[in-house]
């Protein structure tokens, strides 16, 4: 099995908590609240190692805050390489009102990084080796140019590595420009990089194909959410259902899927049977609370109901 390592710019504690029910200008009682790790790369990793399956996580973060986060890292025994930073690693907040079963999630800004402080990042990717899956994920903090997003593809190249990116706007441009092994957006930011608002079903396998006929990726995964995801190769054209399961929270959910995806094709999976493993592995995390992230018996369960599902695949165009 080839290495995985997650790349994680902008990190958060992910703090969970429930009130009985939402009113303004109320000051409202919370359930003692929940904290984990969050941040795409490091949801990827956890969700790996959830798995069964082993990925080191690289991740940037400073201040109390960051060292608290730290500490959770160490908590889960996860495999990683902290990048430190001067800046307070940020905290995000998910809130159930379980009287109306609605799920609030607020996304607070990162700390402004500098060059010198995201630098040793690419320096790590510069020892990868060839046939590693670089996975960057999540957003990037300020004052990470997304160019930067250009000279990680250029370096995994280089190292003939594979690099899997679940990032979104001008920072995917950049990253497509030098070429990919895979991209996983989902539709609202497949429109983003397209400029078209209002995409189709068709539409969506048309732009894919024209990333896939440009070779700025060897597979493109749009992910639809509880609809399942679309898979374009040079070979094929599918969409792929997800299964049907009672949803308790969606938080880090496209994470579980990048992870199954990552998890198989490191394993030696084609594209087709990683995208769903990938969809179980989504599905299996909006099962439990917070970012509790997918389990493998619960992923077991739900792959094979992908399987049982009817696959639709497009003729090429």
């Amino acid at each position: 099995m080839n290495r995985i390592i997650t790349f994680t710019f902008n990190p958060a504690i992910d703090k969970s908590t429930t009130i009985n029910h939402l009113v303004p200008e109320k000051k409202l009682a919370c359930s003692p609240p929940v904290f984990e790790p969050g941040g795409g790369g490091i949801n990827v990793a956890r969700a790996i190692r959830n798995l069964g399956g082993h990925a080191t996580a690289v991740y940037l973060s400073g201040g109390y805050t960051g060292r608290f986060f730290s500490s959770l890292i160490e908590k889960e025994h996860l495999d990683a390489i902290n990048v430190t930073i001067s800046g307070k690693t940020r905290e995000n907040l998910v809130v159930m009102d379980v009287s109306t079963n609605q799920q609030y999630r607020f996304g607070m800004p990162g700390p402004t990084v500098s060059e010198k402080e995201w630098q040793p990042c690419l320096e790590i990717i510069g020892k990868c080796a060839a046939d590693d899956f670089i996975v960057v994920s999540g957003s990037l903090p300020p004052g990470m140019p997304p160019e930067v997003m250009g000279e990680i593809a250029a370096i995994v190249k280089k190292r003939r590595a594979r690099l899997v990116v679940d990032i979104s706007g001008e920072a995917l441009a950049c990253a497509l420009k030098e070429g990919v092994y895979l991209i996983k957006p989902n539709l609202t930011e497949l429109e983003l990089l397209i400029g078209n608002s209002h995409l189709s079903e068709q539409d969506v396998y048309q732009e894919s194909r024209q990333i896939i006929n440009r070779g700025q990726s060897a597979a493109v995964v749009v992910s639809l959410g509880a609809a399942g995801a679309i898979l374009v190769t040079k070979d094929e054209q599918v969409m792929i259902p997800a299964p049907l399961v009672k949803s308790v929270s969606t938080v880090g959910a496209g994470d579980a899927m990048l992870a199954g995806i990552v998890y198989k094709l490191s394993k030696g999976a084609g594209f087709l049977g990683a995208i769903r493993y990938g969809i179980a592995c989504g599905a299996a995390a909006t099962l439990h609370p917070g970012t509790a992230l997918c389990q493998p018996e619960d992923v077991e369960k739900l792959f094979q109901q992908v399987l049982n599902n009817a696959t639709v695949t497009m003729a090429a165009w």
